[in-house]
């Protein structure tokens, strides 16, 4: 299967970030970029997205990108920075924009952004399992 092609199957299959609404608006081999809109249902009690909100979103980034490559990668350390408070109807952007791979290991930098504002900064480590995606 075509690495750019990989995001649009794993997230025809991947109830929670269709839950989420996320959309994938840009991919290619090692980068991807996803978007969502935050709802009412996703605020905590002190009426600001709940950080597992940007957290998902830059996740669904981190592992759309990095199964590009064509093998099951699958997260094995994670962490994020959040940096402003979100609220509803906030449009938010994840891109990952750093990446480096070697034969087991990939390493991401998602950058969250509510227009040009940095609003989390989010790192992942991948494993690269030797299992091709499918058709």
């Amino acid at each position: 299967m075509k690495g750019e092609l990989i995001p649009y199957k794993m997230l025809s299959q991947d109830a929670f970030s269709q839950w989420l609404g996320i959309e994938i608006l840009e991919c290619e081999i090692g980068r991807c970029k996803v978007a969502m809109t935050i709802r009412k249902d996703m605020l905590n009690s002190m009426n600001y997205a709940h950080g597992g909100i940007s957290y998902s979103l830059a996740d669904t980034a981190f592992g759309f990108a990095a199964n590009t490559h064509g093998k099951f990668a699958v997260s094995i350390e994670t962490s994020i920075n959040h940096i402003e408070a979100l609220e509803e109807g906030d449009y938010l952007i994840a891109e990952s924009v750093i990446e480096k791979v070697n034969t087991k290991l990939g390493f991401n930098i998602i950058e969250v952004k509510r227009d040009d504002e940095l609003v989390a900064l989010f790192k992942g480590v991948v494993y690269r399992t030797q299992k091709d995606w499918k058709e």
